[in-house]
């Protein structure tokens, strides 16, 4: 299922930032990739939706998810190694690996959370037409691979594009990648348009 372990040891091997002691971050719910590939087969390819009246205050994300922890700081403590957090539940030490390029990170100030599947994509696919606690759900989703922490420029890098216009510079990554776009979008029974489609299939054919 995704990236191997062998895999991830040769790209530490290879990086020389990297330490082979820390494992990328795995999140939940991830198919194989020939899981993926029948779950591309099933979604919806349509042309995307309108823009017009999103706002990421439309998708309430980082909610409170146990205690003062909220949903960054709880991707933050499920992805990165040795995670240490104050009162408030912030994060005052750690390291994360970006399973996207490769960094790796001790402060998390460096590192974002990215959502998968961009609050943008997701409404211009079916999302403008829920309600807001539906998109609340789809904004903190701890159970679906949506959420994930990576190198904060690479996440800046990526913005809402889909994988027609952006693909994570680690080459081994795509099939994770890719996967985990289409579990998302399987789950939430989002539309895909078919340049979309067409950058998944290349993706998962890596798988």
């Amino acid at each position: 299922m995704g990236i191997s372990r062998s895999a991830w040891l040769l790209v530490f091997a290879l990086h020389p930032f990297l330490s082979a002691a820390l494992p990328a971050p795995s999140p939940p719910g991830i198919p194989s990739g020939s899981a993926a590939k029948s779950e591309l087969a099933g979604l919806t390819v349509a042309a995307q939706g309108s823009q017009t009246g999103y706002d990421r205050d439309l998708f309430p994300h980082w909610i409170t998810i146990s205690g003062k922890c909220n949903t960054r700081e709880t991707i933050l403590k499920r992805d990165g190694t040795n995670v240490v957090t104050d009162d408030a539940c912030a994060s005052t030490s750690g390291t994360w690996v970006s399973p996207y390029d490769g960094g790796t990170w001790t402060a998390a100030s460096d590192v974002d959370i990215d959502h998968v599947v961009p609050l943008s994509n997701a409404w211009k696919s079916g999302a403008s037409k829920w309600t807001t606690d539906a998109r609340q759900a789809f904004a903190n989703d701890l159970t679906n691979p949506q959420l994930l922490a990576v190198t904060d420029n690479v996440n800046q890098s990526k913005g809402d594009k889909g994988p027609e216009d952006w693909k994570p510079p680690l080459k081994l990554y795509y099939c994770t990648y890719a996967s985990m776009w289409v579990r998302v979008k399987s789950v939430y029974k989002l539309t895909i348009t078919a340049d979309e489609k067409a950058a998944l299939t290349d993706m998962l054919a890596t798988c």
